[in-house]
């Protein structure tokens, strides 16, 4: 039943970034640029959609969170990786499958460098335990916990200024 719920948002998912334009390279392109915020716009819309859903689940007991480390040297190396990929490809790893949906066959880059970044990740992985792994771990922390405050005024907080930035890049046009 998991797999079957994991299908249909996934299916969902990439409806709504067919519909919301993401997909498109011009798209990707403006985002990088810092000149077209669609893709911030998107995100930050469903980032602000899971983060009530995921929550309100959790406290309901439908679903149990399983927070993970926060790691520095492993997110900042990540995101520099993916960073890189996107800005010479101009697609993400999602955004690359999507757009090979939609016919755009020079997506299938970004697929080759999803797969063959997963297969460097896999053959590194035992290496990168004992070094990139180790530096600023701080552990399963989560904002609610650092500030020891509940997790529904943390989402209450960031549902406003993520709405207010929503609002200030409609704005400005962006």
């Amino acid at each position: 039943m998991e797999l079957f719920f994991g299908l249909v948002t996934g299916v969902l998912f990439g409806f709504l970034l067919q519909r919301g334009q993401v997909l498109r390279y011009d798209k990707q392109l403006g985002a990088l640029r810092l000149k077209d915020m669609t893709i911030v716009k998107f995100m930050l819309s469903h980032i602000m959609v899971a983060m009530v859903g995921l929550y309100l689940l959790n406290d309901l007991g439908l679903v149990k969170l399983s927070i993970k480390s926060t790691v520095l040297g492993a997110n900042i190396l990540g995101g520099l990786i993916f960073g890189l990929g996107w800005g010479l490809v101009g697609y993400c790893p999602g955004t690359s499958v999507g757009a090979v949906g939609e016919g755009r066959f020079d997506a299938l880059w970004g697929i080759a460098g999803m797969l063959v970044g997963a297969a460097v990740f896999a053959r590194a992985y035992d290496g990168l335990l004992g070094t990139v792994y180790t530096w600023g771990d701080y552990g399963k922390i989560t904002l609610p916990s650092l500030l020891g405050i509940s997790h529904w005024l943390v989402i209450v907080v960031l549902l406003a200024a993520f709405a207010g930035i929503l609002r200030l890049l409609e704005r400005k046009g962006l």
